[in-house]
Order: structure tokens, then sequence, then C-alpha cells
């Protein structure tokens, strides 16, 4: 079977046309243009790699700008893509708000298939493209529109807070979105003693430790954090003697329990920029402690890490192949788009609220 660039186009035949159209050819010129943003991975990409790399990232950072395009990528994208060509980074909720305030007419999502849909939600008039649509999320496929509806008739009465990891469909049926970094306040700034908190078994119970109110899980979890153990975290402990752990909340309670410091990948980040520990291990997904390296110089970085297949489906030449044939696009059914966007845009507002009460 012939290995696709995107969900539908050949590999060869993909290529095959890039090559004609672009000179990706690693010369003096290009070397010398992508230099600073070399300099800034250097230890984290081979020379003989970054010699494929820069002629990609030299193209995209031009094609975008004539593209009038906008690349938003999240914390878990490889370095050669959150530091060679994003515009915007960060976690679900940074990249949640940030897409409400670009003003280029076409946004490249280089996530998985839900972030494209929340940026098309929160951004109905603009073209959104997702580099390759197979791009996929466990959470996301966990949990349907008609178990929520489920759900409901279950608990008549009691509000649902949805994880920002789901579809559209799943949106429309739900009172508020939440992400790891909010989850806790959302739950606390809703007036019932009870909440629904899907799909994220995992998010769901340790949240329910830091809060007085029931909390009702669905059997959702995400696959590169479900698999962390307290016995990995105690041998990470015996192999990195005196490092520091930090986990994000996906992971089962007994390893949140067992590490230094739990939170989403934002918190995680500005836990290791604030505290500057000389060791850490950040228990997530592999690329996102790559991406802190190379901005937090001083701190040794250890691998404890897992690999995201979805978030690997993105990369340099399906990037650049989205942006010159504009494909493939990130749609939703208006219908549906208009319920999911309340509980987007209700998340949003929550934060601003919260923020304009701190002042």
């Amino acid at each position: 079977m012939a290995q696709l660039i995107n969900s539908v186009t050949p590999l060869d035949e993909a290529r095959d046309i890039l090559k004609g159209l672009f000179d990706l050819k690693f010369t003096k010129a290009v070397e010398k243009e992508t230099a600073p943003i070399y300099e800034h991975v250097k230890d984290l990409i081979p020379e003989i790699e970054w010699q494929f790399y820069a002629p990609l990232i030299r193209q995209i950072n031009q094609l975008k700008r004539e593209k009038d395009a906008v690349i938003l990528a999240h914390n878990y994208q490889t370095p050669q893509i959150y530091h060679g060509v994003a515009d915007v980074v960060g976690d679900s909720l940074q990249l949640a708000i940030e897409a409400t305030k670009v003003s280029q007419s076409t946004i490249i999502q280089c996530g998985v298939h839900f972030m494209a849909e929340t940026s098309k939600l929160l951004n109905p008039e603009k073209t959104v493209l997702i580099p390759d649509a197979r791009a996929g999320c466990s959470l996301a496929s966990s949990i349907t529109a008609e178990d929520v509806m489920a759900m409901r008739a279950q608990y008549p009465g009691v509000p649902v807070v949805t994880y920002v990891n789901t579809s559209a469909e799943v949106k429309a049926v739900t009172d508020i979105c939440c992400t790891s970094s909010n989850a806790l306040d959302i739950v606390e700034g809703l007036d019932s003693d009870t909440i629904m908190m899907i799909p994220d078994q995992y998010l769901a119970q340790n949240t329910a430790k830091k809060t007085k109110k029931k909390i009702i899980t669905w059997a959702g979890a995400c696959e590169v954090h479900e698999t962390f153990t307290a016995a990995d975290i105690a041998e990470l402990r015996e192999s990195y003697p005196g490092a520091k752990i930090i986990a994000h909340p996906e992971c089962p309670t007994e390893v949140i329990d067992a590490c230094d410091f739990s939170g989403s990948t934002s918190g995680m980040i500005n836990w290791v920029k604030t505290k500057k520990p000389k060791n850490v291990v950040m228990v997530t997904e592999c690329s996102m402690s790559d991406n802190v390296a190379a901005e937090t110089p001083g701190v040794q970085f250890l691998k404890g890490c897992n690999i995201c297949p979805h978030m690997k489906r993105i990369n340099l030449e399906n990037i650049l192949w989205s942006l010159h044939t504009g494909t493939e696009e990130v749609t939703v059914d208006p219908a549906i788009a208009e319920k999911a966007r309340g509980a987007v845009e209700r998340m949003i507002e929550f934060g601003k609220d919260k923020r304009a009460k701190r002042k």
C-alpha cells in the first residue's frame, strides 16, 4: 500500500510535485537564511537532518506570507516545526485563544483534528487547514454526542464540562469546555455540587481530588499519558537521583501522586522556567521536553516520555503541501458549529472574567 502525505495523496506523487515547484536543495543561501533557527535547535537536531529540514522551512516561511497564512503549532510538535515555522505555539487553551486574534485569512493547524475544528469554530469566516486529516486523538474518539446525551438522561440537570480534546459534535451538546490548565477553575465556578467531566477519566479524577464537588467521569484516556505508572516514576527516581519529575494531569492519579508537580503543558513549561531545576523529567509527550529544552538553558532534560503518533503525522513536507494545495480543509456543519462554539467561547470568557476579578 502506497504511503500518503495526508489522508488522500500518495507521498511519492506529492514529493515529485513539490520538488518540481520548489527549490528543496540545501544550498549556502538556505544554510545562511536558516542559521538563526538552527542555532536554537542544534542540540536537538543533527546537522545531517537539518540539511533536509532547512529548505522546507525556508519554503514554508516564504509561502505562508504569500498565501496570507498563519501556522499554529501545539507544544507536542517536533522542534523543526515548533521553532522553525510556527507563528503561534502553545497548549490547547492558548491556541484556542490565539486563534481568535489572528488576522490572516488562512490558519494552518499543526496539531490534531479537534484543534483544527476548534480554530474553525472560533473563525468561521477563515480557511482552516490541517496538513493531515488522519491526525486524530484517542480522547476525541472515545466519546460521541449520543454518549453525552445518554449521560444527560442518566443525570438530569447536572452540568457537563467537556475537555476541549473532543469533536465539535460532542462540544455542541455540552455546557462548557475546559482544558487541563483551567479544569479545576471551571468546575469550581459552576453553580452545582455535582459535575459531569468528560471524556478524560484521569483529568477528572485528578481534578476531583482538589474539589469538594462530586465528579462524574467517562472512561476515556489519552494514549500517551495513560500508560505511565507509579512504577515508572519509581524507576525514573532510581535512574535520575535528585531530578525533579513533573507530569501532565492526563496521567493516572498514582502517577501524579508520585511526581513533584503536575500541570497542563503550559503549566509544566512555566514551572520549569520559574523553578529552573538542575535536572527534570517531563512525563508527557517527547517533543515537548525537546521544545522547552531549547528555551531553557541550564536545565538538563532527562527522557521519560511517550510519543503521540497522531501529532507526528504532521511534518514539514505535508505543511508545505497543505500551503501549496489548500488541503486538507476543516469544515464544521453550521448547525453543530453554533452550539459547539458557545461551549468554547464560554470557556474563554470564563478565563477573562477570572482575570478581571483578580485586578
